[in-house]
């Protein structure tokens, strides 16, 4: 990967509708070799896929927590069936396998406080083999994740 990749992924992650020959234009190469460029990348795996950032106030989810989760047991079965059960909820956003305190911490976004009884009703208390629970509300939101540094 050299410098001119870094600079098409940079510009990618900032906004990946952009046409290519927009995305040649900001990084200073021809359209046909930022297109080869992108196929490859994409070929290699590095560009895993596109999505859409999505604003969650404008979608109404106000209220950001972070759900730290203990396990009863670190054995490969019990955090098959939990891994597997989190899978299976759309309310958790995301999920990490944490060293340190927590076994997990997940990612949740609710309307409200009412919208997230019902998540930790409906979902979070189904989740398998999980000894303790400690949920933190973000207060407000510094710097938005916006994508991978390239250097």
């Amino acid at each position: 990967m050299d410098q001119i990749d870094r600079l098409l992924l940079r510009a990618l992650q900032a906004d990946s509708s952009r046409s290519i020959a927009e995305l040649a234009e900001e990084i200073g190469t021809s359209t046909s070799a930022c297109h080869r460029r992108i196929k490859a990348l994409e070929a290699s795996g590095l560009i895993a896929g596109y999505s859409a950032l999505l604003d969650p106030q404008r979608l109404g989810l106000t209220l950001q927590a972070i759900v730290e989760i203990t396990l009863t047991s670190q054995s490969r079965e019990a955090m098959d069936r939990f891994e597997q059960a989190v899978g299976d909820f759309d309310d958790i956003l995301e999920c990490q396998l944490m060293s340190g305190n927590a076994d997990y911490v997940l990612r949740i976004a609710a309307r409200d406080l009412e919208q997230f009884d019902r998540i930790h009703r409906d979902c979070l208390s189904r989740l398998p083999g999980v000894s303790a629970m400690r949920t933190s509300f973000a207060i407000r939101t510094i710097k938005p994740w916006r994508g991978y540094p390239t250097r």
